[in-house]
């Protein structure tokens, strides 16, 4: 099992004076399910506040919280994705509720939408906090690729359903390191997956012009034991707020249970409850574990992002 990260001892007053002083243009604060990372976010919200309400930076200088969740996009699917948005209290948020549920918002999409946020918050003179747990998310928004938005190819997907998918997964493989499980948890995001793969081999990624250059990373860190407690009582607390009565909401608006799958986790498996395929304690068992292995395989992006030159500044929360 891989060793945790070393936590640091970090000040967020310098963090934010290196800001002010164009050593950064972004703060980051990242890390898995369940680490604490929104009210950490929110919390340096407020030491911004204090610091420009007691003169130390200018006056009316605030932070602005720029979330970097791929499934907080869509509206209606609150529960499952743990919005959790009174706890922003009167901190500006932004990219949450943005796109309809049972649509797929894409990451050349985030990456277009994050680009606009990031430059308004600016332009008002205030900080713009990215916060989230979506790796893939967070790059886009941080390393400076311009992202294609890849059509779709009729031909290529027909030819592709032909194959099985173990085949289709080898395929995807050789074309792109398999960082998350999530490019192919269904067929339809695994052909998808390979359709933008084979897109890209041929469109190598430029820069964009814009875009953060320089990010000041902090990761919240939990040891993996209380990380999984938290999931466990997090996920028992969802489920008596109403998280099943949600779901069935969405199919009842006429959203397709194909389309809830595609999301994952909590949409995935209360959805095969919700059709007879799972029962509720099997679901509720199947659905921790998942969100377990999806928190170790966030924690896996991040430490991967370490080894590619990032540096991230983990604290213990």
């Amino acid at each position: 099992m891989a060793e945790l990260p070393k936590g640091e001892d970090i000040r967020i007053e310098d963090i934010v004076r290196q800001y002010l002083d164009g050593q950064y243009d972004l703060i980051c604060v990242l890390g898995p399910t369940a680490s604490g990372k929104t009210a950490y976010a929110v919390g340096l919200a407020g030491k911004i506040k204090e610091m420009a309400d007691c003169g130390l930076i200018p006056e009316g200088t605030r932070a602005e919280i720029i979330s970097g969740d791929s499934r907080q996009v869509y509206r209606g699917m609150d529960i499952g994705t743990g919005k959790d948005i009174d706890e922003y209290g009167d901190v500006p948020y932004h990219l949450i509720d943005i796109a309809e549920a049972g649509s797929k918002y894409n990451i050349y999409e985030y990456q277009r939408d994050f680009e606009k946020v990031w430059t308004e918050i600016r332009m008002r003179g205030n900080i713009p906090v990215l916060c989230g747990g979506s790796g893939l998310y967070i790059e886009a928004a941080t390393m400076g690729y311009s992202l294609p938005d890849v059509p779709a190819n009729p031909e290529l997907r027909a030819e592709l359903e032909q194959e099985d998918t173990p085949t289709l997964i080898r395929k995807l493989a050789s074309l792109k390191p398999l960082h998350n499980s999530t490019d192919y948890d269904t067929r339809k995001r695994l052909i998808r997956a390979l359709e933008i793969a084979v897109y890209e081999a041929g469109h190598p990624a430029g820069r964009t012009a814009c875009l953060p250059k320089t990010t000041y990373f902090i990761g919240t860190l939990v040891s993996r034991e209380e990380r999984n407690a938290r999931i466990d009582r997090r996920l028992d607390a969802r489920l008596e707020e109403g998280m099943v009565d949600e779901v069935r909401g969405l199919m009842d608006s006429g959203i397709r249970a194909e389309d809830l799958i595609y999301y994952g986790l909590e949409y995935k498996f209360v959805t095969l409850y919700l059709t007879g395929v799972l029962g509720y304690g099997e679901m509720r068992e199947l659905l921790a574990i998942a969100i377990h292995q999806f928190a170790k395989r966030q924690m896996t992006w991040f430490r991967g992002m370490e080894r590619r030159g990032v540096k991230i500044h983990w604290v213990k929360v």
